[in-house]
């Protein structure tokens, strides 16, 4: 589980910086050879762009760091919450209900998006005995 923290609050942190740092940053548009505000323009995360947004962190206070993290921390939690709610609707919910019976550790996993708790137990259930396996299941998945 904290495999997955890590490099999605990494992710967010040297976004944060990339966009802070590109605020005052102005790009021309090669065609029309207008101004277009850096807000405008997607930042390209490739690796240099990665490690020069890390070493700007580093360089930072403690007091800063701090601040940073936890605004990179409330940046990841917006996010997990939009992708919870912005999980498919219906058709996963059919879908996972039909693996739940199936394949029930399979199914929470999908569900869960990770192998927590709720995915051990159900994959002891179903190694126990199937019928508590998939009950458990459908009641994670619904």
């Amino acid at each position: 589980m904290k495999t997955k923290r890590i490099p999605l609050l990494v992710l967010a942190l040297c976004t944060l910086l990339t966009l802070q740092s590109a605020a005052a940053v102005v790009e021309t548009e090669p065609v029309t050879g207008t101004a277009v505000p850096a807000e405008k323009a997607a930042p390209a995360l490739n690796d240099a762009v990665v490690q020069d947004a890390l070493l700007q962190f580093k360089s930072l206070s403690r007091v800063e760091r701090k601040a940073r993290f936890a605004e990179a921390k409330k940046m990841a939690k917006t996010y997990k919450a939009q992708r919870a709610t912005d999980n498919g609707g219906e058709r996963d919910t059919v879908l996972l209900a039909i693996l739940s019976i199936l394949l029930p550790p399979l199914a929470v996993y999908l569900h869960e998006n990770a192998t927590n708790d709720k995915f051990w137990i159900s994959v002891l259930l179903t190694l126990l005995l199937w019928l508590p396996g998939i009950i458990y299941a459908l009641i994670v998945v619904l």
